[in-house]
């Protein structure tokens, strides 16, 4: 099965479990409450919504105002990614509204577990980003290598256990949140401009560079590097041949036999410390990591290149099972998600919105200029919990989110050969 982000080492604090704000909790508790502009489908009966997923959208501030707009309680199963996949095919009783990431539907939606969403029950579905609808940002075509959203979005039908492969009232999911991923470095440390993928195996840095020990993530970060020596030109970077996934694993291993690598990471904390501390001055990087760097007043750049990122999305799904007044329910919820409150403590992790535009009017005007339109920010950037992310002064990293998000190169994917990458992966981490 394939990992993300969320996966590692247990007893660690993920990326995503890292910016809870003030921190998700199972079950957050919600009792009824007074309705704010959304219909509230049962006014004299308690709902209770029960959330899968992992925990990039599970925080406990989310459930306390979905109590006070809509009256109802979230109850949240966080889950690893790996367990999203499962539980979604094996389990789909055990939740209403399912967190997956966009890689995961090549594994759920065979199923027929998940019925489409229909678009005509989403007052905001004209809004959403057109990086899920079209496939483009600012009428650009984006990369759209590995599991690009725009591959999985639509099904043919309601019940249909099969993709469209053109714009359909039904979708697989309601997408919520995603970002652009690159390395993070040290530029005190490296005293010189980092511009390419490459530099990651830089013999320059030998002993002081990292990769994340996530075999499907830590691949594609690979592909991205072999390209940019000039080695390959992959067809489809999220999607191998085993000979593309030989030459991306020898090249991996013939860097590591010659001390390249300092650490294999697999969780926040790690990735943080070896950074925090010079161990590493180059590596695969998630954006809250940097930020949590620089808030130790420590120099790390998340560093934009020239080939682009990869990218990763998630979004709401509901199983074929949900009817009635649940159904009408999660239909609520998600309506409420994409209405700007949500959107706009996500933008303020550093991730990006479905709905820019509702998010916008939800955020103080500086905030959007420092987080969405690449500008120095004019005050303190804080987080949802108040803990201050950025300096005044600062710009974000790689810039606007056309810049960010205009710049993806690939995404997060499942492999048709995954078994055989995770094999030669862990081929090489003991090698």
């Amino acid at each position: 099965m394939k990992q993300t982000k969320q996966q590692g080492n247990a007893k660690g604090i993920s990326r995503r479990k890292f910016i809870k704000g003030a921190g998700a909790v199972a079950g957050a508790a919600v009792g009824s409450s007074a309705i704010t502009g959304f219909p509230y489908v049962i006014a004299q009966e308690k709902i209770v919504l029960r959330y899968a997923g992992t925990a990039v959208n599970q925080h406990a501030q989310i459930a306390e105002k979905v109590k006070a707009d809509l009256g109802f309680e979230l109850q949240y199963i966080p889950l690893t990614s790996d367990d999203v996949v499962k539980t979604a095919v094996t389990q789909p009783n055990r939740f209403d509204i399912l967190d997956s990431e966009y890689w995961m539907l090549k594994k759920i939606v065979p199923s027929g577990n998940l019925q489409g969403m229909d678009i005509n029950r989403i007052k905001n579905f004209d809004k959403i980003t057109t990086v899920f609808t079209k496939g483009e940002v600012n009428g650009k075509k984006i990369g759209d290598q590995g599991t690009a959203p725009i591959k999985v979005s639509y099904l043919q039908g309601q019940s249909s256990a099969e993709f469209a492969s053109s714009p359909t009232r039904w979708l697989t999911l309601i997408p919520t949140v995603y970002n652009a991923d690159t390395l993070g470095i040290r530029p005190d440390l490296i005293g010189r401009p980092i511009e390419h993928w490459h530099e990651l195996l830089n013999p320059e840095f030998k002993g002081k560079a990292s990769i994340l020990n996530i075999p499907s993530i830590g691949i594609m970060d690979a592909a991205m590097v072999v390209e940019s020596m000039g080695k390959h030109t992959y067809a489809d970077k999220g999607n191998m041949t085993k000979e593309e996934i030989d030459i991306t694993m020898a090249v991996l291993t013939e860097a590591k036999k010659a001390g390249q690598f300092r650490a294999f990471w697999k969780e926040f904390n790690e990735s943080v410390n070896l950074m925090a501390s010079g161990e590493v001055v180059i590596q695969s990087m998630w954006s809250p990591a940097v930020t949590k760097v620089r808030s130790q007043g420590v120099a790390c750049t998340y560093q934009p290149l020239k080939e682009g990122y990869r990218a990763w999305a998630a979004g709401f799904g509901l199983p074929k099972t949900l009817t009635g007044k649940k159904l009408d329910a999660a239909y609520d919820f998600v309506n409420w998600f994409l209405d700007g409150w949500a959107g706009a403590f996500l933008n303020r992790q550093g991730y990006y919105a479905a709905v820019l535009d509702t998010a916008k009017s939800n955020m103080e005007p500086y905030e959007w200029a420092y987080w969405m339109e690449g500008k120095p920010a004019e005050k303190d950037i804080t987080a949802p919990d108040g803990t201050v992310m950025e300096k005044a002064g600062r710009v974000r990293d790689g810039g606007s989110f056309e810049d960010r998000m205009g710049a993806v190169a690939c995404w997060n994917a499942v492999m048709d050969e995954n078994r055989y990458m995770v094999r030669k992966w862990n081929e090489f981490i003991a090698a």
